[in-house]
């Protein structure tokens, strides 16, 4: 801790909320490329206005045709990277104010990318111009590294790091406090069913994110299916509507909770609920059998435990969750499955399950991924530092964790992720309502620039 850095960044508040009010405004979700802006023009528009006003502070700016882009100061030859993300999942439904209102209520400002990650690049850069302004002395440099695809494939990092230096160390501001040293493995597979289909399901958008809406287009009358539907949802968490598409069809909706999809226990996924309630109904015969099987296979487990995937080391759980479902006249077009497992799992072990069970119904993978997750020791200079400056500004004991979130230290050397959600407080990330209370924010940006002190400036 520095009492001038403090100061200054007391000094800064108002400065600092603007900020991130006027990033939030900005819908950054992935879309359609367009010149120089290979995620859309909105993700273009948020790293324009973070390297504008990395400019403005007086930070040396780079933008990587529009995949990412970093600010940078010090001095010396070793660099450290801060990696943030300025892209976000989409709003989805639920909010009680603006999801890109960037609008305080009662010291909370409300909208998607306060907490991931646009909230802490904000900080992370003000934290940097604290110190600089401050004049204290360097040892390395320190440069934000801000990436624009980390929701969708991380196609934004693999291209810096085919582009620019590689950082000695680095962390993410991206998961929680104290710090993240462990994360699990990545999978994902997409699933289709091609068949003769007299029904339609969407839900979700991303498969790293719990659907909290699910809707069905069903070749029945209203009147035919209010009883038996009435009746499920009498017993159910779930929220439940319906209404007539003709005489013949009706529409169905089902409301869940989002969550992301590492926390998949903090939501309820309404998918789930709607092939529950589906399989209730008098359908024709392929699409009974259809939703039968698919509501057998995945009940409404977040572990993996009747494809016998319910393992467990010190990396955690694992996690499973289907984001993302389209199904149409075709059949299930995809399917979409996100698990996070333990580092001790290959993904041969997860594919070989996940085909056991879904393949003899019909579900074949249309594509897999695979990340390897990663555990950096507790002594290294960067997580002993980093652990150091949480307990000095909270006066608690630190300990590293492990998680099932994915950040962006699982694909540098020597990195981990740090910060931002605060032990004890409500985590909102993906979900409906995402914020960030004034004061949490502020107490991140002291931290990130304890820990720009701590790897980038000389002792004493």
């Amino acid at each position: 801790m520095n009492p001038k850095v403090d100061a200054w960044l007391d000094a800064h508040q108002e400065a600092i909320v603007e900020a991130v009010q006027k990033i939030i405004a900005i819908p950054s979700v992935k879309a359609e490329a367009a010149p120089n802006a290979p995620f859309g023009t909105d993700i273009r528009a948020a790293l324009d206005n973070a390297l504008s006003l990395a400019g403005e502070m007086g930070f040396e700016t780079k933008d990587l045709e529009g995949y990412a882009g970093y600010a940078e100061f010090g001095e010396g030859e070793e660099l450290v990277g801060i990696l943030c993300h300025l892209d976000i999942v989409p709003a989805g439904v639920g909010w009680s104010y603006p999801a890109f209102g960037g609008e305080i209520h009662d010291g909370r400002i409300y909208g998607r990318g306060t907490v991931d990650d646009k909230g802490p690049a904000i900080a992370a850069l003000f934290a940097m111009a604290a110190v600089k302004e401050c004049g204290l002395p360097m040892k390395r440099r320190v440069r934000l590294i801000l990436g624009c695809d980390e929701e969708s494939g991380m196609e934004c990092l693999n291209y810096y790091c085919k582009h620019a230096e590689i950082p000695a160390m680095s962390f993410s501001p991206d998961a929680e406090y104290p710090l993240v040293n462990s994360e699990k493995n990545l999978f994902h597979a997409s699933y289709r069913l091609p068949y003769a289909s007299s029904i339609t399901i969407q839900a979700g958008e991303r498969s790293n994110v719990v659907p909290g809406e699910a809707t069905a287009t069903i070749p029945l009358p209203l009147a035919r299916i209010l009883p038996i539907m009435e009746a499920y949802m009498e017993k159910s968490e779930y929220g439940c509507s319906a209404e007539a598409v003709d005489e013949e069809r009706t529409k169905i909706t089902v409301r869940g909770l989002s969550a992301h999809a590492s926390l998949p226990e903090q939501g309820r996924n309404a998918f789930f609920a709607l092939v529950d309630l589906l399989d209730k109904l008098p359908l024709p015969e392929a699409d009974a059998k259809a939703v039968s099987d698919v509501a057998r296979a995945f009940g409404f487990e977040c572990h993996g435990e009747s494809f016998g995937l319910d393992k467990t080391d010190a990396s955690g759980r694992l996690t499973l969750n289907v984001g993302v479902i389209d199904w149409d006249e075709t059949g299930i077009r995809r399917l979409a499955i996100d698990i996070r497992a333990p580092i001790t799992m290959e993904q041969g072990e997860i594919e070989a399950a996940l085909n056991a069970r879904l393949n003899p119904i019909g579900l074949t993978a249309a594509a897999t991924g695979f990340s390897k997750g990663y555990c950096m020791p507790r002594e290294s200079e960067l997580v002993s530092k980093l652990l150091h400056v949480y307990s000095a500004r909270t006066g608690a004991p630190a300990e590293p964790l492990a998680i099932g979130g994915g950040t962006y230290a699982r694909h540098l050397p020597n990195a981990v992720a740090f910060g931002c959600e605060i032990p004890g407080h409500e985590a909102s990330i993906h979900m409906p309502n995402e914020y960030i209370t004034i004061e949490d924010l502020m107490f991140n940006v002291h931290v990130l620039a304890d820990a720009v002190i701590a790897l980038g400036c000389r002792e004493g």
